[in-house]
């Protein structure tokens, strides 16, 4: 019994990390991989590095998603797509009175 309660704050420190670390990231993960999957062409997006465009081509063979910008046309990485900053672009806001 003195070796369970020895070795309790081991465990506990374990399922805090999991809960408090790998748990959010592996569900972040899942959900940005849910999201460049549905990626389709027309749609609005920002880059990871804050660049705002539509898809205009997807090349599913290498992961590779042509966006037109104000500056032409650019490819990325479907990972390089944000999907935090996307959804907000896509979100309508409330006016306020």
């Amino acid at each position: 019994m003195d070796q369970f309660i020895a070795f309790a704050p081991y465990v506990g420190i374990a399922l805090i990390f999991y809960f408090l670390i790998i748990r959010p990231q592996s569900k972040r993960r899942k959900e940005e991989k849910q999201f460049a999957e549905s990626l389709k062409v027309g749609d609005r997006v920002i880059t990871t590095s804050g660049i705002h465009g539509k898809v205009n081509q997807i090349n599913g063979d290498k992961g590779t998603v042509m966006i037109e910008t104000g500056a032409g046309k650019m490819l990325f990485e479907r990972t390089a797509i944000s999907v935090e900053l996307t959804k907000k672009l896509n979100t309508p806001t409330e006016v306020k009175k």
